[in-house]
């Protein structure tokens, strides 16, 4: 067999396949148009598109860290985007200020107003979108009003706090025919879009298992940020910033700041990591399916809190291994730690082919018994992942009322899987799911009812 002819596939098709895939891997490199995978095909048309020419108008959301990330991110690219950020919403008067002042800076003739009641912000008819960047326990309600008012979303990952929450936000997306896109950037890639394209074609075969990590290694404790000195009761409204959680306690600066280290407001790795594999392995497979089963595994037994001083110890794993089984019998294993930052090679294997990403490229290599039938074949260099990339999908997404590259349809069987695993490890039990019903059962097919607020004392 000849190694020259880099096409995934034999024969007298080879010569075809490959002027196609050179092609369309060409127009994805250049253009980001994504014709692979396509979700979303029966959601209902917006009442309310953006016209291609249309200026759109942003409300951010939290203000925070990430919050801000998007504020400067946005900022650059408004001229080139035709949007604009004129409002922002946060319930620190300190991190209202200063981001406003910040889309004000060099701005001249911007008008920008700041609130501390995102209802507030969500009355005004002028602004068409908002970005919801706030702690992990708002994101539905936020997302929902904002939908039922009629404003596209960019909610940050993950997209819920719960599972319960993540088909709110579903039927809310549905219901209002707005567009929804979740901060899991890397879905806006395109080497995952040509694994998905690969896939699709069949030249892999039946997809048999992946494997991914995001892996960190942070000897004095993963999201033990600094405190600010303007971190103070009068500055924040805590009751609001506690919202739906039912342990409610006194202000802390330490959870304003360290959040994610506690299970009333985050699932930890499971809501901060593993949403950036999760999403574009499961976009990779070109037919996203909600499990069917999972089961996870969680440890915090290195204490690494101990070295930030004056920080309690925190609620959440310091390592956490998923495995997931899907109905087409494709089983998916991630991993995450932050205790160790050595990951595992990014991989789908499939019945006839191996993808593996690496130096972002895709390669494709044939197993043994089809070396015959199946060439390698590895795929131009993409550009890495970016938050600009993945803002312009949302924008083209809104436009064009199309589903975007991280959707509602990906998203929610994102989140069945982020949310199970908690369940799984939290409980000590494999989680199977029914999408049909929306129910968790144990391996007995007995019914467990989804953890949310009040479910367990740390929540």
């Amino acid at each position: 067999m000849s190694t020259e002819n880099n096409s995934p596939v034999s024969g007298a098709s080879r010569r075809e396949f490959l002027k196609s895939a050179t092609a369309a891997t060409a127009a994805v490199a250049a253009t980001g148009i994504i014709k692979v995978p396509v979700y979303g095909q029966n959601q209902a048309p917006s009442a309310n598109v953006v016209g291609a020419n249309n200026r759109i108008t942003i409300g951010h959301i939290g203000v925070g860290g990430q919050g801000m990330a998007h504020v400067n991110q946005m900022k650059p690219k408004h001229g080139d985007n035709n949007t604009a950020s004129v409002a922002v919403c946060d319930v620190s008067k300190y991190r209202q200020d200063f981001s406003k002042g910040k889309i004000l800076e060099n701005n001249a003739g911007a008008k920008v107003e700041s609130y501390g009641d995102y209802r507030k912000l969500l009355e005004r008819k002028d602004i068409d979108a908002i970005v919801c960047a706030t702690v992990d326990h708002w994101h539905t309600k936020i997302s929902v009003d904002a939908l039922n008012s009629g404003k596209h979303v960019y909610v940050e990952k993950p997209m819920t706090r719960y599972l319960g929450e993540a088909f709110e936000i579903y039927d809310a997306v549905k219901k209002s025919g707005k567009i929804l896109q979740v901060g899991s950037q890397g879905c806006s890639d395109m080497k995952w879009h040509e694994a998905a394209r690969l896939v699709k074609s069949g030249k892999i075969g039946p997809i048999v298992m992946s494997q991914g990590s995001y892996m960190r290694n942070s000897p004095k404790g993963e999201w033990n940020y600094t405190i600010q000195n303007w971190c103070t009761d009068t500055d924040t409204d805590w009751k609001q910033w506690l919202g739906p959680v039912k342990k409610q306690i006194p202000f802390s600066a330490d959870h304003y700041f360290r959040w994610r280290k506690y299970y009333p407001y985050c699932a930890g790795l499971l809501g901060d990591l593993f949403p950036h594999k999760l999403h574009p392995y499961m976009l990779a497979t070109g037919n996203p399916e909600f499990p069917t089963r999972v089961a996870a595994v969680g440890s915090k037994k290195f204490e690494t809190d101990k070295n930030t001083p004056n920080t309690p110890m925190r609620d959440v794993p310091e390592i956490v291994q998923l495995i997931a089984e899907f109905p087409s019998g494709y089983v998916m294993h991630i991993t995450s730690s932050t205790v160790n930052e050595v990951g595992t090679q990014e991989m789908i294997r499939g019945h006839k082919a191996t993808l593996t990403m690496a130096g972002n490229k895709v390669e494709l290599t044939p197993g043994r018994p089809f070396t015959e039938e199946i060439d390698p074949y590895t795929s131009p260099a993409f550009p890495g992942e970016n938050l600009p990339n993945h803002h312009k999908n949302w924008f083209d997404s809104i436009r064009a009322n199309k589903e975007p590259n991280a959707g509602i349809d990906l998203a929610v069987k994102v989140q069945t899987v982020i949310s199970l695993a908690e369940m799984s490890d939290r409980l000590g039990i494999m989680c199977n799911f029914d999408p049909k019903t929306r129910k968790v059962t144990d391996g007995a097919g007995k019914e467990i009812k989804a953890l949310t607020y009040g479910s367990l004392p740390l929540s």
